[in-house]
């Protein structure tokens, strides 16, 4: 009689096979909602921008919208002006193009101006790395309303109104 101890190794390559047929499905559902989490970051992202152009307006009513990103924020300790209102997180306020994002996205905010007073504001979002961190832009002009369109490679957040409004509305 044989006295054997541990496994053979038909029986490990088995198991090692089952996890690996397991890691094979399991990945791209991960990854699929990776890229759901950011896209919802995203989204909520544009709101509180939003929220920001509307509450700068309101501080700064001579000046109108704020012009860009950066002045919507403030790095710690932030004393609010109209150069940095201290109205936005600094991550949000500095994920422009260019840097490392947030959750995967980067933003731009322009303000159209009329005369001396900025009238009305865009803010977009585009994925950082497309289909890696996001499949979908995002927009929002001062109207409030979140929009977005299928997004595609090496995308740049939209700046024009025109092109905003073309993007599906959010439900």
């Amino acid at each position: 009689m044989r006295n054997s101890k541990g496994f053979s190794l038909i029986e490990l390559l088995i198991v090692v096979a089952i996890i690996l047929i397991i890691a094979a499905i399991a990945i791209p559902n991960l990854l699929r909602a990776r890229i759901a989490a950011n896209e919802a970051s995203a989204a909520q992202s544009l709101r509180l921008i939003n929220t920001a152009e509307f509450a700068y307006n309101a501080a700064y009513p001579n000046l109108g919208y704020s012009t860009d990103l950066a002045s919507l924020g403030g790095a710690p300790p932030c004393l609010p002006s109209s150069a940095h209102a201290c109205l936005l997180d600094n991550v949000l306020a500095s994920a422009i193009p260019g840097s490392g994002g947030k959750s995967g996205y980067v933003f731009a905010t322009t303000g159209i101006t009329a005369g001396a007073l900025t009238s009305s504001f865009i803010t977009g979002t585009s994925p950082l790395t497309f289909g890696v961190t996001g499949t979908r832009d995002f927009c929002s002009t001062e109207d409030g309303v979140i929009r977005f369109d299928p997004g595609k490679t090496g995308a740049t957040p939209v700046t024009k109104v025109s092109d905003c409004q073309a993007f599906t509305m959010m439900q």
